[in-house]
């Protein structure tokens, strides 16, 4: 942090407290946030603050992006899915050719337009090789076909990044990544925004494909074939925005308790005057200490471009394992009043629990790292 990313965060955190807290529980009423929210975030530069401008990005480093996430997880929003939205402009920036640059980024960046991406299917989820999604190459493009399950602002998503095959016999070799555009797509349909356990206010939907079009110059990169090795280049950013969000619940987590054992009486004296509440509360503090550090490392090791795919494989299953624990510990402080969803600690519980499975499963990341011993 320095004095340009402090004013960045200040007004950040001006827009999240105007913009998005007062509307978080109708939000997850209506299931999606408003659709206004991203041209708003878009004005205020907060979509792809770290895409260089030359793509209508705010020209800021993974320091910038790492702030948002932050100051999302502080006013403990779940609903506001700009961390997938940035993730696939990376796709795009990193994979994709100059013209789909051109084209994309700047209309992520104003929010004109809602990204996607469509990786999971009804029998395929950590394992990508197993999707059954096709599409195949005529005179006028790709039409797609199959179905995907899970996929985060799929209500409101204007450009999709579909995972699919091309070559149904070349494994994984035959996986491309397309950008499918919604719009006036008669092959493409919406299905429902599923009902989760927590992050209500986040549009996770199925996607459906009927011979949904998509131009012969919308494979990612222009080359078929590459999709897999794509995807396994650019998850280390995801795993990493996982990891500075898990830390900013933690954060938040021991922040919320500490202030309620200090309020909470129970036989005569506020709870965090009892041995087993300050101890418990020495031990997540130290925790979320340790969790901080690491973090911050990985941050630099973002920006300086040396983050690899263990690294971000250990950040998001230790810290998405530490949030479960240690807002599990904090609910128990809480007592009754941390099973009711009126108080922010419960809402966290629902909200964390998913961290340990997309992105990755902690089974999946736990692999990836013991296969570099």
């Amino acid at each position: 942090m320095d004095a340009e990313l402090e004013g960045f965060r200040d007004s950040v955190r001006r827009f999240v407290g105007s913009e998005i807290v007062p509307h978080q529980e109708r939000w997850r009423k209506q299931q999606h946030v408003d659709r206004a929210l991203w041209n708003k975030g878009g004005d205020m530069g907060l979509l792809l603050a770290d895409i260089p401008e030359q793509y209508g990005g705010s020209g800021g480093s993974f320091a910038h992006m790492a702030v948002v996430f932050e100051e999302l997880g502080y006013a403990g929003d779940m609903a506001f899915g700009i961390h997938v939205h940035a993730i696939v402009a990376h796709y795009i920036l990193n994979q994709g050719t100059e013209e789909q640059k051109l084209k994309y980024l700047p209309l992520l960046a104003s929010g004109e337009m809602v990204a996607a991406i469509a990786m999971s299917e009804p029998g395929a989820g950590s394992d990508l090789k197993g999707i059954r999604t096709s599409a195949t190459r005529g005179a006028d493009g790709y039409k797609v076909n199959g179905s995907k399950t899970f996929i985060s602002n799929g209500y409101l998503a204007d450009l999709v990044l579909v995972v699919a095959k091309t070559d149904p016999d070349a494994g994984a070799k035959g996986i491309s990544l397309l950008l499918l555009e919604t719009k006036g797509n008669p092959g493409f349909r919406v299905g429902r925004i599923l009902e989760k356990v927590g992050q209500k206010g986040q549009d996770t939907c199925e996607l459906f494909f009927d011979d949904a079009h998509v131009p012969m110059e919308n494979v990612l990169g222009g080359v078929e074939g590459r999709g897999f090795a794509q995807l396994m280049t650019e998850l280390p950013y995801e795993r990493t925005i996982l990891g500075v969000a898990g830390v900013a619940a933690i954060e938040r987590a021991l922040k919320l308790t500490v202030e309620h054992t200090r309020e909470r009486k129970a036989f005569g004296q506020a709870l965090f005057e009892m041995q087993n509440t300050r101890f418990v509360l020495a031990e997540i503090k130290t925790e979320a200490t340790i969790a901080r550090i690491f973090i911050d490392r990985c941050i630099e090791d973002m920006i300086a471009g040396r983050m690899d795919t263990v690294q971000a494989s250990m950040a998001k299953y230790w810290i998405s394992d530490l949030q479960c624990k240690v807002i599990d510990q904090c609910v128990q402080l809480f007592g009754g009043y941390g099973y009711m969803l009126e108080y922010p600690i419960a809402q966290m519980y629902v909200d964390a629990r998913v961290q340990r499975i997309y992105g990755g499963a902690n089974e999946i990341m736990k692999e990836i790292i013991a296969r570099s011993l």
